[in-house]
């Protein structure tokens, strides 16, 4: 059994616990694999994480932001959320519990028994083009936020026209992610048990109000009047578009697994500034 760990990069505490993680693993005889940021401070061998698609399991130690890294490497691989004392809305394990988890998931595994939940992701798509799947959000803007950056904007959902004027942006959210860039943009926080996305305009002039749609909702943005326009997945994977352009957001075919307890959601709201 191959277990991949990922640790935040630049955190001496989430690679010190990746290494007694190795040992752990070794013991009972699952290979612990380092990605190449963690390697180096550890001084050992380390992967790509995009090679962690071959493994078993992996582990993310670190903040939400390790945890969605993890994910885009370990594509369709179950992932338990090491959390270091941040919001920790994907991260369910404290450091103290997280070697006694994760050999309990490999226990898990082993038996064929894993306890595994199901996270939807979005993509956008335009004519020719597709963005990697996101897990909190797709934000389309303007050439730049602020004043002379927006844009003309239409929003359908199903085909049906929400809103349309002009704006810095739209964003669309997954439940995951109505606790990040949604929740600065004021959009309303989703419980993680709700099946649905979030559509919020960004400093519309004249728009609408923030709107829950459901999860197999089609979001289609027609972007006009702008010299060009910006298409960005999770806050990663981004490109740049020249309007007049139709982008359109669905739910993506590919999720994210969840292995190992789950995170208590009003515990981790409590933990926002």
């Amino acid at each position: 059994m191959n277990v991949g760990i990922v640790a935040q990069k630049g955190n001496s505490r989430a690679a010190y616990l990746a290494a007694d993680m190795r040992e752990a693993l070794a013991a009972v005889d699952a290979e612990a694999l380092v990605d190449d940021a963690t390697a180096e401070q550890l001084g050992i061998d380390g992967l790509p994480v995009e090679e962690f698609a071959d493994c078993d399991l992996v582990v993310s130690i670190g903040g939400d932001g390790t945890f969605l890294y993890a994910a885009r490497g370990g594509e369709g691989v179950p992932i338990l959320g090491v959390n270091l004392g941040e919001v920790g809305f994907l991260n369910a394990v404290s450091p103290d519990d997280a070697i006694d988890a994760v050999l309990d998931v490999v226990e898990q595994i082993r038996a064929d028994e894993p306890a595994i939940r199901e996270v939807p992701r979005i993509v956008a798509r335009g004519d020719d083009w597709e963005l990697d799947p996101a897990m909190n959000e797709v934000v389309v803007h303007g050439p730049r936020r602020g004043h002379g950056g927006g844009a003309g904007i239409e929003v359908r959902v199903d085909g049906s026209l929400y809103s349309g004027g002009h704006a810095d942006g739209v964003l669309v959210s997954t439940p995951a992610g109505s606790t990040a860039y949604n929740l600065s943009e004021s959009g309303p926080l989703v419980h993680p048990g709700v099946e649905g996305l979030v559509v919020t305009e960004m400093a519309a002039s004249e728009g609408m109000p923030s709107l829950v749609v459901p999860l197999d909702a089609t979001v289609t943005v027609t972007v006009t009047d702008a010299e060009e326009a910006v298409v960005v997945g999770d806050g990663r994977t981004r490109r740049t578009v020249e309007p007049p352009i139709e982008v359109t957001i669905e739910r993506s075919d590919s999720p994210v697994r969840l292995a190992g307890p789950t995170s208590d959601f009003f515990e981790a709201l409590g933990k926002l500034d």
